[in-house]
């Protein structure tokens, strides 16, 4: 029990560093903003409102892997002594990459929203959401959510300037601060080429075979979400290359498992828990592992026909649902949550082809885990 008190007071230490950051960042972004007028301004004030109810995840396990690193008994496993000493980094410069890591989370949930027409994120108005609706309640108009979209375009645009912004800036010696760039400019790539996959799937503009499916889900969701932040603390650490790719293979399996989790949820969890419609998924056609699975099974003609339908109905979603399950769709992507989940603890383990991981960072990668095993939202 006290173990747990202590990672709930330290997680919620993390947590305060990274909101007073965030808050100074949106801040300077609404100062400037001023200048160019009301409207201007009051994006910023929406964007800083939104992105204070975040869970910051990315950038909470971002700290905790680098003070993991930071503070390993046994450097020696996953550093040399002229690499420490080169990256004793002021711990301002390391808050600012967490505040960084959210702020292209946001720019990204911003950018989906637009693609996917969403007003609503979380059972809460999304930015695009409170910008078209002039009041609660009312339909809004085409012209209003054309400037509701283009705010959220912009503003997305914008962040991803100062997410680099803050990278180049680092207060780092010169190879450590190159090597944060490459970083960043990978995982936005990454990104971005499974954000275009997903929507060629959706679309049906895109064949939706499975290698592709998970092709475009480890890009879209592991390489920035788990990938990204543990990356980011073993070169901010003065880790070595070895162990970047580690951690690189273990983010990359969690970050599969995380998605696919999802995907479950969407469909068949409750969404009184994890806060989205059980029927979006299935309204816009989601080409998931779920749907890939089905495919080849014979309750295919019976799903097809209304699978995509914007106006599907409860009682056809749970029809849909039902017919998931029983082809067995709902087993098969869990055995491939387990299957990623095996491969992370060979990984730790040291089982595979991997640098060893220090016992800190080891710790904090287990209790992440254990976390995910299970969730409901």
């Amino acid at each position: 029990m006290s173990a747990t008190i202590s990672t709930d007071v330290r997680r919620s230490r993390l947590r305060l560093e990274v909101e007073q950051e965030l808050e100074a960042l949106f801040s300077r972004q609404q100062t400037t903003a001023q200048a160019y007028g009301p409207e201007f301004s009051h994006l910023w004030a929406v964007a800083s409102e939104q992105v204070a109810g975040g869970k910051l995840v990315r950038p909470i396990l971002f700290l905790e892997a680098h003070d993991a690193l930071r503070w390993a008994t046994e450097p020696s496993e996953a550093f040399g002594e002229a690499a420490l000493a080169q990256a004793n980094i002021d711990r301002a410069e390391v808050v600012k990459i967490a505040a960084a890591i959210e702020a292209l989370h946001f720019t990204f949930l911003l950018h989906d929203d637009v693609i996917d027409g969403d007003l609503v994120r979380r059972g809460q108005l999304n930015l695009i959401g409170d910008l078209a609706l002039a009041s609660p309640g009312t339909e809004p108009s085409r012209q209003r959510m054309h400037w509701a979209q283009t705010g959220g375009i912009l503003a997305g645009d914008l962040l991803l300037s100062v997410t680099h912004q803050i990278f180049a800036r680092l207060d780092v010696p010169a190879d450590i601060r190159i090597r944060m760039l490459d970083l960043l400019e990978h995982t936005i790539v990454e990104s971005t080429a499974g954000e275009f996959a997903d929507v060629g799937l959706s679309d049906g503009l895109v064949a939706p075979d499975l290698n592709t499916v998970l092709a475009m889900t480890r890009r879209k969701t592991a390489s920035y979400t788990f990938e990204f932040p543990l990356r980011a603390a073993v070169i901010l650490a003065g880790g070595s290359s070895e162990l970047e790719h580690t951690l690189s293979a273990a983010g990359s399996h969690l970050g599969l498992a995380y998605q696919l989790q999802d995907d479950l949820l969407s469909v068949f969890g409750d969404p009184e828990i994890h806060g989205k419609d059980s029927c979006t998924d299935l309204r816009e056609g989601k080409q998931t592992a779920i749907i890939c699975y089905a495919r080849m099974t014979s309750a295919w003609p019976s799903i097809e026909p209304d699978l995509g339908d914007p106006e599907l109905s409860a009682s056809t979603a749970a029809y849909i649902r039902s017919r998931l399950r029983d082809c067995g769709a709902e087993r098969f992507v869990e055995s491939l949550i387990d299957e990623q989940l095996t491969a992370f603890y060979e990984l730790l383990a040291g089982r595979r082809d991997s640098h060893q991981v220090p016992s800190g960072l080891r710790a904090v990668l287990l209790d992440l885990v254990g976390r995910l095993e299970g969730r409901q939202a």
